[in-house]
């Protein structure tokens, strides 16, 4: 497994945000975490990202115990994030938005932004290429020079995606990737999830479209109260008669055909 998530529970004082999660995540899949709005979701996102520090139980990454590594550290080892509230540089380019991401991935120091001997200035040249091949993956290629603010809301949802793939994630967390987007933009979004899982990528996602979330995910997770309720397939989560009637709705069941 990819990711193991062991047990993991979040107390903020008297309150259990998080209890007794457990999820295992293979390589190279897309898993759906959904439940109604404070089920606990995004805080497990926190939790797994090192935002919040765990009360108790692990996660392991590629065989690696993070439970409660800082933030960056976390990236560094593969697991990166968008958020479901865009927070992008605003008064920065779309090129160096993305560029910004490969730092985490980068060998130079000080003495080597001073001084920018040749290895420095390949690195450079290696991270703008990379950078011009994610935004034209989003399609944003034509608009680097302009700065993220002046996107439209489904670009710079494509924007940060491209950022957080920058860092070169062995796992990417998206946090409801396709709110706030148009039909056009949600199937766009879609392929480019599956592409990214048909490169090797493994996505584990939020996300309360249905349709999207049943079309593309291997394995979804149902969480309520912060607790797993249910666990499998699409077609077992669509057949689950609570679920379908506590968060789905009695016309899930054909939301994916």
């Amino acid at each position: 497994m990819l990711l193991e998530v062991k047990g993991i529970t979040k107390k903020f004082g008297g309150l259990t945000a998080v209890d007794n999660f457990s999820v295992e995540i293979e390589k190279g899949t897309i898993t759906g975490l959904i439940g109604p709005n404070g089920a606990g979701k995004t805080t497990v996102f926190n939790l797994l990202t090192g935002i919040y520090p765990v009360t108790s139980g692990s996660i392991v990454l590629d065989e690696q115990d993070i439970t409660n590594n800082p933030s960056h550290v976390i990236t560094q080892k593969g697991l990166t994030r968008t958020f479901q509230n865009i927070k992008l540089f605003n008064n920065m380019t779309v090129f160096d938005n993305v560029r910004i991401g490969h730092h985490c991935r980068g060998s130079s120091n000080l003495l080597g932004a001073l001084f920018r001997p040749p290895s420095t200035r390949r690195e450079e040249e290696e991270m703008s290429e990379r950078t011009m091949s994610l935004l034209a993956d989003v399609g944003l290629a034509d608009r680097k020079d302009e700065l993220a603010s002046n996107l439209s809301y489904g670009m710079q949802r494509k924007l940060e995606i491209a950022r957080a793939l920058a860092s070169e994630p062995k796992i990417l967390l998206l946090d409801e990737p396709a709110a706030g987007m148009n039909p056009q933009e949600t199937k766009e979004l879609t392929q480019f999830i599956s592409n990214l899982k048909d490169k090797g990528l493994t996505i584990l996602l939020i996300e309360h479209d249905m349709k999207l979330v049943m079309n593309i995910c291997k394995k979804v997770v149902v969480l309520d109260h912060g607790a797993k309720i249910a666990e499998g397939v699409p077609q077992e989560i669509q057949n689950n008669s609570a679920v379908i009637e506590a968060y789905l709705g009695k016309g899930a069941a054909k939301c994916s055909q």
